[in-house]
């Protein structure tokens, strides 16, 4: 990029890291096996999760739960992992 700030608003490059990303899933909602639980336990949810900023933040953000094997990692929002703890006001997103 030599040195030139990414703007946040580069649709192609959102796109394909979105696309990319959604590779990395631990939990699809598409999958056969997915839990009826899980819907209240995706990332988005979780009091660990913070999204980031921009177009992208719309759908991702960091892990920050220590407990987490995605500690650290980008994640979808409507992902998941048995680590979820539950924002105490019930917010998503």
């Amino acid at each position: 990029m030599g040195g030139t700030p990414w703007p946040d608003d580069d649709h192609g490059h959102n796109d394909g890291v979105h696309g990319r990303w959604l590779r990395l899933l631990n939990r699809s909602t598409g999958e056969p096996g997915y839990r009826d639980e899980w819907y209240w336990e995706q990332c988005g949810g979780c009091r660990f999760w913070i999204a980031l900023s921009g177009e992208l933040g719309q759908d991702w953000g960091a892990c920050t739960n220590a407990g987490s094997a995605f500690d650290g990692r980008m994640r979808f929002e409507h992902d998941g992992c048995e680590s979820f703890t539950a924002r105490e006001d019930g917010t998503f997103g």
